[in-house]
């Protein structure tokens, strides 16, 4: 049989960390019957019942068995707006501002293709989420890293930036909750942002994915909250942390009108868009009570507030994540961060992420998923304790 050479697109993709990191977890697997995974970054908790019902009924409706509309049904988008205006008293227009996705993972490759010629810049936070470096790759573009250091409170510094890197850049991601940190972004920051984008003409992209997820009664807040986002830039939210829908793969991009544009033009060619009846449900849990969010946030307090205590108490001075359900502990002195890792797994049982997995600047942490319940956690927490380390 012929085995046909990939593409040069295909070959100069990243290479998938967290490939290497499942075997491990799978083979350990194999010897042991009580491993706990905290490596992933699935949710745990079940699809809200009144969204699955939702489902039920409108799979039953035979105008959703026929092609969706290529760019999504309106009824979607007004919800959107509908969520946005009532969530963050932003005003969009459901015409031309917002683009349904197949989820913001799709969404947050796609936009490096439509915005990125060969040998663009992209700013990409490091750590950061390794689909940022995916997208660029496709379209070919170059990335340059924003470093996001504990003493800057995990916030870019951009007056660390380059000229000749900010005239060459068109595109800057920025993700608040943000993944693996934890951190929050403040309002400063975006408005930095949004002097930058304006004045190099760099488009701003907020992965806004976890961005129901704060803690001690505090809200993140939506980059289009601040004045002028919308000039510069985008915002993507998934359907999957806030809902629990992450097998549902449905999501949103709100903004930029021309952003927009070129997301919807670039899914004409790749898709049919997304089952209708997956669409009313992503209304449905738009529109309805969000009694469902706030019982989630309250569960990943609890979880993250007991994990903390019990870590902080055998000795690991870590600090407590601000949103998201991500943990980003620094690990020992004498270990990297894969070397850890790989003890946790081996002697504890315990599978965390290793820092390195989202860049260069993760080297000397461990990202943690506040995704099993209290008990889990703490089981997890007391195994690491027999390794008599801290």
């Amino acid at each position: 049989m012929k085995k046909f050479k990939q593409s040069d697109v295909l070959e100069n993709l990243p290479k998938q960390f967290f490939a290497k990191l499942v075997q491990k977890v799978e083979a350990a697997k194999q010897v042991h019957d009580d491993i706990i995974n905290l490596g992933q970054g699935n949710p745990d908790q079940p699809t809200p019942a009144h969204i699955v019902e939702a489902l039920k009924k409108a799979a039953g409706n035979p105008n959703y068995h026929k092609y969706s509309p290529f760019r999504g049904y309106s009824f979607l988008k007004e919800a959107v707006c509908t969520y946005y205006k009532r969530e963050y008293d932003v005003e969009l227009d459901p015409t031309t501002e917002v683009a349904v996705l197949f989820g913001a993972k799709a969404g947050l490759v796609e936009v490096s293709q439509c915005l990125l010629n060969q040998g663009d810049v992209a700013l990409v936070p490091d750590p950061g989420y390794p689909d940022y470096w995916s997208g660029v790759a496709i379209a070919g573009g170059e990335m340059a890293l924003m470093p996001l250091l504990a003493e800057n409170d995990f916030l870019p510094d951009f007056s660390k930036l380059e000229k000749e890197t900010l005239q060459r850049a068109k595109l800057m991601f920025l993700n608040y909750p943000n993944n693996p940190t934890g951190a929050i972004a403040t309002k400063e920051l975006f408005e930095q942002a949004i002097v930058v984008g304006d004045e190099h003409d760099i488009c701003v992209v907020h992965d806004f994915a976890y961005g129901a997820i704060g803690f001690e009664g505090k809200r993140p807040i939506s980059f289009m909250q601040i004045p002028g986002a919308k000039d510069v830039g985008i915002e993507m939210m998934t359907m999957s942390k806030t809902y629990n829908m992450a097998g549902w793969r449905i999501g949103f991009a709100v903004g930029n009108a021309s952003v927009i544009e070129g997301l919807n033009l670039i899914q004409d060619h790749y898709y049919c868009s997304i089952f209708g009846g997956i669409q009313e449900a992503a209304a449905t849990a738009l529109l309805d009570s969000q009694i469902c969010v706030d019982e989630l946030v309250n569960c990943y307090e609890k979880r993250r507030n007991t994990f903390i205590k019990t870590i902080q108490e055998i000795g690991w001075d870590v600090e407590a994540p601000k949103g998201s359900f991500f943990a980003w502990l620094p690990v020992p002195k004498g270990y990297t961060s894969e070397e850890f890792a790989d003890l946790l797994l081996e002697k504890a049982r315990v599978v965390v992420a290793p820092g390195n997995g989202f860049g260069q600047y993760g080297e000397g942490y461990v990202r943690v998923g506040l995704l099993s319940d209290e008990k889990l956690l703490v089981e997890a927490a007391k195994r690491i304790e027999e390794l008599h380390i801290f």
